[in-house]
């Protein structure tokens, strides 16, 4: 029987649903081969993977049509591809799977938040923004069957919410130390050596990846070559780091478990909860944190990695260590504090604890928020009053929905209030010679029962208080995105802290699917608001006029909309 080979189509005509469905499909197999420990199988099925048109398809849409990065060019100057160019990528990538060579990369230099550090970005070329593409759609089925539970970052279904969930879980109901610890220039100094042999796949996929790995750096006509690290900025990058950490979380907990002295008790054991290459560790014991903090210096030895000391310290969540007490991860402070009857949490029996567990923003975060608004008012003092509530709004929702699962009640009124003295300064300074009332009057307006808002016409600021404070409910451990319950998954998109609400509502009217191809999204789209009747034919700018779709199911729908007879709706 002949290899059955999907047909030739025009770009705007591939039937993506099929796509999806063949491409996840394998996927799926992958994954539950490297369940049950088959190596045999998943390198058969990846191999089956690399070389379907469908996977090249998809990879190819991805980092031409999906990506952010997708009018960033490499080396070579080539961005934006057309979509004959996508189908002749396609159909390079389908040919050659595993690129002998790899062109460099090109060093851009991006600042740090809160820092005046800058980090190394390398944008590879198109091509080989395809392959890798491609490449993580094998490996990343068969490792996300391997790592540990308490891995969060760079992770599909998986978040910063989900870390600080676990870390909640891990001392709400008894004060622990931490080694609260970072890596050294993790990317930038993996042991490519180390790296390969820990991924332990296939022959032909190591070569390829080892050549993505030593490609090397260009910046402006400098070439240097790289003989450590996997560069940030491509796309398999954050999926290699990952891999290259796995372990550290068994090995701790293996090494540090205790037996109890009760019986029917289980050991007990540190606790590790990571995100990239930041993580946190657990235990009552001070000693048994200051040996952990020893062997995961020579666990990371053997990569080429470190600790950085600037940013890797033992404290304590309750009493003072070293003159401090808690500590800050992923833009939250995590700490807790002595409380009475009143205040006190309770164990699982009702029991009080004497302390209470607060997380909230760090004051850091909160310091860096309030200059972004800052900046933005300063740069609009001429600017119309909508124009700036424009740059203002996106900027306070999205960090408002981040700490929305923290105690975060009293920091979002605070915040209201400077950025309500920022703005009556820019108010004045426009009007010199008016008073206070007439500017009041002119720039803010009284809603019933709800006091002033700054506003003009439609446009409204977006207050930091409007943001409802809701606890996160963590990712189970052992689920996976291709366990296939999509279900579950669509489900916790509509939940997830950084959804907004006509976005949460959409996605539960349309049960977690796009209306144009009828997929389930995933951890990772690109969704788009769409109007179903477009405002130039006379649709209105409401909800019941929206839908959620993918992006790139919006710009087919857009394209067709142009040659659509009037007055017709395609969805």
């Amino acid at each position: 029987m002949g290899t059955v080979t999907m047909p030739m189509y025009e770009w705007k005509a591939i039937p993506w649903k099929q796509v999806e469905r063949k491409v996840f499909k394998l996927q799926k197999r992958i994954y539950r081969a490297s369940s049950r420990g088959d190596t045999k199988a998943v390198h058969k099925l990846q191999r089956l993977l690399m070389k379907s048109r469908a996977a090249a398809l998809l990879a190819v849409r991805r980092v031409t049509q999906d990506n952010q990065g997708k009018k960033t060019a490499g080396v070579d100057g080539v961005k934006s591809l057309t979509p004959p160019q996508r189908l002749e990528l396609t159909q390079q990538l389908q040919q050659n799977p595993y690129p002998d060579q790899a062109k460099p990369v090109r060093r851009v230099w991006i600042p740090k938040p809160g820092s005046t550090e800058k980090r190394g970005l390398g944008i590879p070329v198109m091509k080989d923004r395809a392959a890798q593409a491609l490449a993580k759609l094998a490996l990343e089925a068969e490792w996300e069957a391997k790592f540990e539970p308490n891995s969060y970052g760079f992770r599909p279904g998986r978040s910063a919410h989900d870390a600080i969930a676990q870390i909640y879980q891990a001392i709400r109901h008894k004060p622990k130390y931490v080694l609260d610890a970072d890596i050294a220039k993790c990317f930038d100094r993996i042991e490519h050596a180390a790296l390969l042999e820990k991924l332990q796949t296939y022959p032909r996929l190591r070569r390829v990846i080892k050549t993505w790995l030593k490609a090397g750096v260009m910046e402006g006509t400098a070439l240097t070559p790289t003989t450590e690290g996997s560069p940030q900025g491509g796309i398999i990058s954050p999926l290699l780091a990952n891999a290259a950490l796995h372990g550290l979380e068994t090995t701790i907990m293996q090494k540090f478990t205790r037996k109890t002295h009760k019986e029917n008790h289980h050991p007990t054991h540190p606790i590790v909860v990571r995100y990239a290459d930041d993580f946190a560790i657990f235990d009552e014991s001070l000693e048994t944190i200051q040996a952990i903090q020893l062997e995961v210096s020579q666990w990371l030895k053997a990569l080429g990695l470190e600790l950085k000391p600037s940013k890797t310290r033992i404290t304590h969540t309750l009493v003072p260590y070293e003159g401090q007490v808690g500590f800050d991860f992923l833009g939250f402070e995590i700490r807790q504090y002595k409380a009475g009857k009143t205040h006190s949490d309770h164990n699982t029996h009702g029991q009080l604890l004497g302390f209470k567990t607060i997380i909230k923003p760090s004051k850091e975060k909160v310091k860096l928020h309030l200059q972004k608004i800052g900046a933005v008012i300063d740069r609009h003092k001429a600017a119309p009053q909508a124009s700036l509530i424009t740059q203002l709004n996106p900027l306070t929702r999205g960090w408002s929905n981040y700490y929305s699962t923290a105690v975060s009640s009293r920091i979002f009124s605070r915040c209201d209030n400077l950025t309500y003295q920022k703005l009556q300064a820019w108010a004045r300074r426009r009007h010199p010679n008016k008073g206070k009332k007439w500017v009041a009057l002119k720039y803010w307006h009284v809603k019933e029962a709800k006091g002033w808002h700054f506003k003009s016409g439609e446009q409204e600021l977006y207050l930091h208080r409007s943001t409802k404070i809701k606890r996160h409910i963590k990712v189970q451990a052992s689920r996976s995105p291709f366990d296939g319950d999509w279900i579950y998954w669509a489900t916790r998109m509509g939940r997830h802290p950084e959804v907004g609400k006509t976005t949460a509502m959409l996605l539960k009217q349309q049960a977690g699917k796009c209306r144009f191809c009828g997929l389930y999204f995933k951890d990772g789209d690109l969704l788009e608001k769409d109007h179903r009747i477009p405002l130039a034919t006379g649709g209105k700018d409401m909800v019941t006029n929206l839908q959620l779709l993918h992006r790139h199911c919006h710009d087919t729908k857009t394209a067709q909309e142009r040659k659509a007879e009037p007055g017709e709706v395609l969805v």
